[in-house]
């Protein structure tokens, strides 16, 4: 089930998803260290975490799923978000270098083929990073967040969902290991528990984002097939009168035109 974009909006706008999303940002350019000359597009509800590739992106786009609803983005500029389907993505093949999936994988109900979409329209040296509720954090667990809606993974479930619509995993970072608090005496204290909570228990964060580029297999060459030449042989044992003549495969072609067997 989709959340509505309004919820999303009202989230990053809080306190608690302002510092959410500076948690993210951090490792998500750890994973995109530069974008420079892409083009990285946004799927699902991406917007908040786009502007950090604007002045190094060629280009930057988000499309936003029609059950989920659209807002513009970015404020005050021309519009650059995109209504549509997940499953029918807006794009030409192989015209994204870039694809970024959040609030997206957990809600829709056609996982594999919109990743089958995604990899339609991503280039085949192109990267794309899935961000996800994890199964064992506590995001997953309050639905006053949009990570407490749908459906959570394990990083394990992650990559063998990606394998299985053709993308490899690369690397992966977890976020948001602060408790979904958004009281004022937990917000401040978030950076410091990110960094020791990450070392102390690193498979807790809230959030996984996992980086996978395009499986593109190489066609194999043509096995040579050999041709076999067919030799009649007129007078061959067993060739009754008026019957037709055996019938033997040379493939060296090395058999005499008329050449007769002759049984000791």
């Amino acid at each position: 089930m989709w959340t509505d974009v309004i919820d999303l909006n009202a989230f990053y706008r809080s306190r608690m998803g302002a510092q959410a999303r500076a948690l993210i940002q951090k490792k998500l350019r750890a994973l995109w260290p530069s974008t420079q000359g892409d083009v990285v597009v946004g799927l699902g509800y991406a917007t908040p975490y786009l502007k950090m590739f604007r002045p190094e992106a060629e280009r930057v786009m988000a499309v936003m799923p029609a059950y989920q609803g659209v807002t513009h983005w970015p404020r005050q500029e021309p519009g650059l978000v995109a209504l549509s389907e997940e499953t029918h993505l807006p794009f030409p093949d192989l015209s994204v270098d870039r694809l970024l999936l959040v609030h997206t994988l957990e809600n829709t109900e056609r996982m594999r083929d919109m990743l089958q979409e995604c990899w339609r329209v991503l280039n085949g040296v192109g990267r794309m990073i899935v961000i996800v509720p994890s199964r064992r954090g506590l995001w997953a667990r309050n639905e006053r967040t949009p990570f407490g809606h749908g459906k959570p993974f394990s990083l394990a479930q992650l990559e063998r969902l990606l394998r299985e619509t053709q993308f490899e995993p690369a690397d992966s970072r977890r976020a948001l290991y602060m408790p979904p608090f958004g009281s004022r005496v937990w917000l401040p204290l978030a950076a410091p528990v990110e960094r020791v909570a990450a070392r102390a228990v690193p498979r807790l964060g809230g959030v996984i984002m996992l980086d996978a580029t395009k499986q593109v297999y190489a066609p194999s060459a043509a096995r040579k097939v050999t041709r076999r030449k067919l030799v009649a042989l007129p007078g061959a044992v067993g060739a009754a009168r008026g019957a037709e003549p055996a019938v033997f495969h040379d493939p060296a072609g090395e058999l005499p035109a008329r050449s007769r067997i002759t049984l000791p």
